[in-house]
């Protein structure tokens, strides 16, 4: 049976069989490959250095590798530190950043500059931002934020999280 999405009815997110970045983005309908890839040519152009890219929990990640926190996730210490991922749901493109749920001042940022960089109204949950239409990506906006935090400010950010 070919590879391909699955959607999961319980967490409603389309999940991919894929081990790479690229083999994930070969897998999707072709009217979101282009945007996914430009997403990932984004983080990948202006995330911090230290910040590597993997697959994690199915979609594309941005990690803290262990070679730099050995702690690894709490949730899981065997993977790294996870901080931002892309992925391509049923209904729109997600791009969770762990840095925007646990910084206040990242948020505001975020929330406030979004409307200078999209005519779409900001579609976010806690740390997803949903990106219902492709063509109005604010990849200038997002490869900003990107920039905003470095690993070691998201490794501290991280462990002040967990002392709460």
């Amino acid at each position: 049976m070919p590879a391909g999405p699955i959607f999961n009815f319980k967490s409603n997110i389309m999940q991919y069989e894929a081990s790479t970045p690229d083999d994930y983005i070969s897998q999707l309908p072709e009217e979101r490959q282009a945007p996914m890839q430009k997403l990932r040519e984004i983080l990948k152009a202006n995330l911090p250095e230290g910040f590597e890219g993997t697959m994690s929990y199915g979609m594309i990640g941005y990690v803290v590798p262990h070679e730099r926190y050995p702690a690894g996730y709490h949730v899981d210490p065997k993977l790294p530190l996870p901080f931002i991922n892309i992925a391509s749901q049923k209904n729109y493109i997600a791009l969770y950043h762990s840095g925007i749920y646990t910084d206040k001042n990242l948020l505001d940022w975020f929330t406030s500059e979004y409307p200078k960089h999209s005519p779409t109204k900001l579609d976010m949950g806690k740390s997803c931002v949903r990106l219902k239409k492709p063509d109005q990506i604010p990849f200038d906006l997002i490869g900003e934020l990107a920039k905003k935090m470095t690993v070691s400010d998201w490794i501290t950010t991280y462990e002040k999280s967990l002392k709460r």
